[in-house]
């Protein structure tokens, strides 16, 4: 299974949380220790809480280190792991455009409309056996297409059901992502990983600091510009076999 993450999500949120806490009540015996004066136990609060922020970093960067850069060809779904539950993406659709919409309300790309069909898919064997058939909603995504020279874009607009609509167990709906690239630029990957902040500091996540990425191989028709063989960096990478992320508890 793909997933975004090198570490089960339930670890790795209590990791989080429990760092978080010690840290807190650490910060509250400094503190304290400097109002009553006691210098040589405010010392020795102060190296713990340098000794628990260097364990926890050491941890981020050995699961990241350990992580690979992953690939994931058309109908490959790509797992982002909630508590007690999968999300599953994928690329539905892909295809290029220099106008979008019917007149009066067509538009036209500054270079070339790329539109990449997403496929979100609740994954309902991934359900914890506690969880029941209640509405997961989708934390926000963020987006990203790479061409074949490694430059990035964001996205221009959206169309369709919108990414963070919530779902049930089985259900799932496609969202058309749009992106206005420069003419001479080809999309090779769409890097896709969550937008919350927090998950950059949470130990496995792909977010995480150095940590590898799982992306999209974004496979258009090949022409005299890329012949096979020629192809850029990223989609040349020997297949990596799947990482065993997260499990359903």
């Amino acid at each position: 299974m793909n997933t975004n993450v090198t570490l089960a999500a339930p670890v790795g949120a209590l990791a989080l949380v429990g760092t978080g806490f010690v840290f807190f009540v650490a910060a509250i015996f400094l503190i304290q220790s400097l109002i009553v004066r006691k210098q040589r136990r405010a010392k020795m609060v102060f190296l713990m809480m340098l000794a628990v922020c260097g364990l926890y970093l050491a941890a981020i960067l050995t699961f990241s280190l350990s992580s690979h850069e992953k690939v994931l060809a058309r109908g490959e779904e790509k797992h982002f792991c909630e508590i007690d539950c999968h999300l599953a993406y994928s690329i539905a659709n892909v295809r290029q455009a220099k106008t979008l919409r019917d007149a009066p309300n067509q538009l036209s790309a500054r270079g070339m409309y790329t539109v990449v069909t997403i496929k979100t898919r609740f994954d309902e064997t991934t359900i914890a056996p506690w969880r029941g058939n209640g509405l997961l909603y989708p934390n926000s995504r963020a987006l990203t297409l790479i061409d074949e020279d490694g430059n990035r874009f964001g996205p221009s607009s959206q169309s369709g059901t919108p990414l963070t609509t919530p779902l049930r167990p089985g259900e799932s709906y496609t969202t058309d992502v749009t992106f206005d690239l420069p003419s001479d630029a080809r999309p090779a990957a769409l890097l896709m990983n969550e937008g919350d902040w927090l998950t950059r500091v949470i130990i496995g996540h792909e977010n995480s600091p150095l940590h590898r990425k799982t992306s999209f191989q974004i496979d258009l028709p090949l022409t005299a510009g890329r012949r096979r063989g020629n192809e850029p960096s990223w989609l040349t990478r020997d297949r990596l076999p799947a990482q065993r992320g997260c499990d359903a508890t």
